[in-house]
C-alpha cells in the first residue's frame, strides 16, 4: 500500500489503523452483527420521500420500504420558488446499510459516472423532514460529505457510530442546522493511491466523478436546488482537501465546504510528469484565480484539533487568500484530535451553524 511522505499526509495511516481495528473488532461478533443487521431491515430496499401525485408511479401508493421507479412527469411542477428542481430519474436502486433512533436510514446505491467513466458506490441519508407532506415539493439542501483516509472501498461517514446524521438531525431540532440530505460518495477508486479528487491524466477521472457524476446523481434521486445555493461538501483529511478545492474549481456549482483536519495542496505521486493538471487543482492557485476574478464568493471553514498539527497551515492560507470573494474561517475544536467524532463534535459546536446560514433553507409548503 502506497504511504504518503510522513511530513506531508501522515494522519491517513491513522484512519487506515483505525479502520483495521474495527474491521476486526466486527469480525469476532460475526454472528450478533448479522443478526442485528437481519432484525434491522439492512439491505433491503428503500425509497426516499414521496413522489409528487401527478406521477404516475405515486398511484401505486408504495410503501416505504419499495423502490419507487421512475421520475416525476414533466407537469409535477413545484410550487412558488423556481430554483426548486424535482428528481429528473431515472431512479436508483437504494439499499438500506443502517438504521438511526429516529427511524431515517442510510441506504446504498451503485452509480456508473456517466461522464467519469469510474463507476462506485455512494451513500445517501436524507432527515426525517423530507418525507414530511408539508416538503413533498420544497427542495433541501446538499452536504456532499467526503472521508479521509483511502475514501475506498467505502465512506466512513456512512457508519452511523460517527454521529454526522445524527448532529444533523439535533441542530434542525435545536434551530441551529439545515436539514441536509448528506451524499456519501466513495472518493477514490481503489486502496492503492490516492487521487486528490481530480482528473490526473492516465488515471480515473475522479475529479469529474466528485463534481459532476455524483451532483447528478443526487439531482435524479432527490428534490435539491438548481442554483449553487443549495449545494455544499464537508470533509476530514484528505476529504477536507477534495472538498475545498472543488469548492474553489466550481464555484458556479457549490457555495461552502466544512474542511476539517484540512490539507492545502495536492501530493498524489500519481502528478508526476503532470505539473499544469497539478497546478489547475492547487487551492492556492485556483483561490488566486477566484480572488482575481473577483468571485464569485465561496465560503470555507476550516476545523482543526488543539490535539493535532496543521493550524499553521490554515493559518497561512487564510491569511494569504482569504480576502475578497474568498470567505474564510477557522474553529479550533478543544482537545480535539484527527478523527472524525471530534470533527463531528465541532461540526455541532458551530459550523453547522455557519455553513446553514451560508445556504438555502428548504421552503414548507403554505396553506
Amino acid at each position: 500500500m502506497h504511504q504518503p511522505p510522513p511530513a506531508r499526509r501522515p494522519r491517513r495511516a491513522i484512519w487506515i489503523s483505525a479502520a483495521a481495528a474495527f474491521a476486526l473488532l466486527l469480525g469476532g461478533a460475526g454472528f450478533a452483527a448479522w443478526k442485528l443487521e437481519w432484525l434491522s431491515g439492512n439491505g433491503g430496499s428503500v425509497s426516499f420521500g414521496k413522489a409528487p401525485a401527478t406521477d404516475a408511479s405515486a398511484s401505486a401508493a408504495p410503501d416505504a420500504g419499495k423502490a419507487s421507479p421512475g421520475a416525476p412527469s414533466p407537469s409535477a411542477t413545484p410550487s412558488g420558488d423556481p430554483d426548486v428542481l424535482l428528481p429528473t430519474g431515472p431512479r436508483s436502486d437504494f439499499k438500506q446499510t443502517a438504521k438511526l433512533d429516529d427511524g431515517t436510514v442510510i441506504a446504498k446505491a451503485r452509480l456508473a459516472g456517466a461522464k467519469s467513466g469510474f463507476e462506485g458506490d455512494v451513500w445517501v441519508w436524507t432527515p426525517k423532514e423530507y418525507g414530511e407532506a408539508k416538503y413533498e415539493k420544497s427542495a433541501f439542501p446538499v452536504l456532499i460529505a467526503l472521508p479521509g483516509g483511502n475514501g475506498f472501498p467505502s465512506n466512513y461517514w456512512s457508519d452511523r457510530s460517527l454521529g454526522l446524521q445524527k448532529a444533523i438531525s439535533e441542530g434542525v431540532q435545536a434551530g441551529t442546522s439545515l436539514p441536509f440530505i448528506v451524499i456519501m460518495p466513495v472518493l477514490n477508486p481503489d486502496a492503492k493511491y490516492y487521487y486528490d479528487g481530480a482528473d490526473i491524466p492516465g488515471q480515473p477521472k475522479m475529479g469529474t466523478w466528485i463534481a459532476e457524476d455524483v451532483p447528478a446523481f443526487t439531482k435524479a434521486n432527490f428534490r435539491t436546488y438548481k442554483s449553487r445555493d443549495g449545494w455544499a461538501f464537508m470533509g476530514s483529511s484528505s476529504g477536507a482537501f477534495v472538498g475545498m478545492k472543488t469548492v474553489l474549481q466550481y464555484p458556479e456549482r457549490f457555495k461552502a465546504v466544512i474542511a476539517s483536519g484540512g490539507e492545502i495542496v495536492p501530493d498524489s505521486p500519481l502528478w508526476k510528469g503532470h505539473q499544469a493538471e497539478m497546478d489547475a487543482n492547487n487551492p492556492e492557485k485556483l483561490a488566486k484565480k477566484l480572488i482575481d476574478g473577483n468571485g464569485p464568493e465561496v465560503y470555507i471553514n476550516f476545523q482543526i484539533g488543539t490535539k493535532e498539527s496543521g493550524r499553521e497551515r490554515m493559518t497561512r492560507f487564510q491569511q494569504s487568500f482569504g480576502k475578497g470573494p474568498v470567505k474564510m474561517t477557522i474553529r479550533d475544536i478543544q482537545n480535539g484530535e484527527h478523527n472524525g467524532w471530534h470533527y463531528v463534535r465541532g461540526m455541532k459546536e458551530g459550523s453547522l451553524e455557519w455553513i446553514s446560514k451560508v445556504l438555502k433553507a428548504p421552503q414548507p409548503a403554505t396553506g
